[in-house]
């Protein structure tokens, strides 16, 4: 199988509803993939059972706010540093590209990474969504060392980190992104396809096509989309007020959605870092991460990114279980919602909708 530029639309759609309203914005990524695309080929999709066991698998995430990737687009000139100077340390050039995160533009862009650097591209990702810091990735939890991130951003600075762990890979990743403007391209746990084995979530390009397909030609998109995400129906209403901030690397902010139709009278409120966190309904907490929470438009089912949302935008929030790992105690310790500072005791979305 192959990503050819009619799959893109699909796929952004997909990555826009994984993103949780975080991975930045689809619209400049779909543009590039679609021109890498056009002037470079279809980009080959290969899963991790069809690369040699010594294989380098590139993982690739744009690192900064939401906010500032509209302004910093990445070029062909970041990839290709990024994959120089994994073939400098390793001796031997990556084998294929794959996505840290699956959610928003970081789950569209690699097909234009992969297409400028003539690599396949892995379906697979780190996270099975997003999540805004570094150590939030599946190797972290399946205890892959996090000793080498590399980064590059706009002005052509590239840098190397050998960090100790995932937590400091995290705090020097972003001190890096802040000086570069918070926006940069990051490659982290680059390992072979034997290592990434069991430590990747596997499928979730192709997951991504799919969901983004679900409302393809559907009398009622949103149906469509709730049916193929397995989601619940947090509220429906509209957009009364957004509280947001770009601070340290990150946005962060609240969102809240007064009740209309069926669910006037009611109010719902997003905690937000990049990403939808915590959803809370009359002092009580309807869906929170790791699960996902999305914002989408109520007519056409599209995700609303989180510096995208307005007063007065008619939405609908749906919430689906994650990835099964990130229900582990490690997936909970850096991805729970104490991993973000809420002292919350993790309850799966299923449980708080029939509770």
């Amino acid at each position: 199988m192959s990503i050819r530029e009619t799959d893109i639309p699909a796929l952004a759609r997909g990555c826009a509803v994984l993103g949780t309203g975080g991975g930045g914005g689809v619209r400049a990524g779909s543009l590039a993939a679609a021109r890498a695309v056009g002037e470079h080929g279809p980009v080959p999709l290969v899963r991790l059972a069809e690369l040699s066991p010594d294989a380098l698998v590139l993982p690739l995430s744009g690192i900064g706010a939401p906010t500032v990737s509209h302004e910093m687009i990445h070029s062909e000139d970041e990839p290709k540093r990024v994959a120089e100077e994994v073939e400098r340390l390793f001796g031997r050039p990556p084998a294929a590209v794959m996505s840290s995160e699956i959610g928003g533009s970081n789950g569209v862009q690699p097909v234009a990474w992969a297409a400028w650097l003539g690599l396949p591209l892995l379906d697979a990702d780190g996270m099975g969504r997003a999540f805004p810091e570094v150590q939030m990735v599946s190797m972290h939890v399946a205890g892959l060392p996090a000793d080498l991130v590399i980064m590059s951003d706009v002005a052509g600075n590239v840098v190397t980190i050998r960090p100790v762990d995932g937590l400091w890979s995290e705090r020097l990743a972003r001190a890096v992104c802040v000086a570069a403007g918070s926006s940069a391209l990051m490659a982290d746990y680059v390992v072979t396809a034997e290592r990434a084995r069991g430590a990747v979530i596997e499928g979730t390009v192709t997951r991504a096509l799919e969901i983004g397909r679900a409302t393809e030609g559907a009398a009622d998109p949103l149906a469509a989309l709730a049916a193929e995400l397995g989601a619940v129906r947090l509220i429906t209403g509209k957009l009364t007020d957004v509280a947001r901030r770009t601070t340290g690397g990150f946005v962060r902010g609240t969102a809240t959605i007064e009740g209309t139709g069926d669910d006037r009278g009611r109010t719902l409120v997003l905690e937000l870092q990049n990403e939808n966190l915590v959803a809370v309904e009359d002092n009580q907490v309807r869906a929170m991460v790791p699960d996902l929470i999305s914002v989408v438009d109520t007519e056409t089912a599209a995700a609303v990114q989180t510096e995208d949302l307005r007063y007065g935008q008619r939405v609908t929030v749906l919430a689906w279980p994650c990835d099964p790992l990130w229900r582990t105690g490690k997936g909970l310790d850096t991805a729970g919602p104490r991993a973000f500072g809420y002292d919350l005791d993790y309850v799966p979305v299923e449980e708080l909708a029939h509770g």
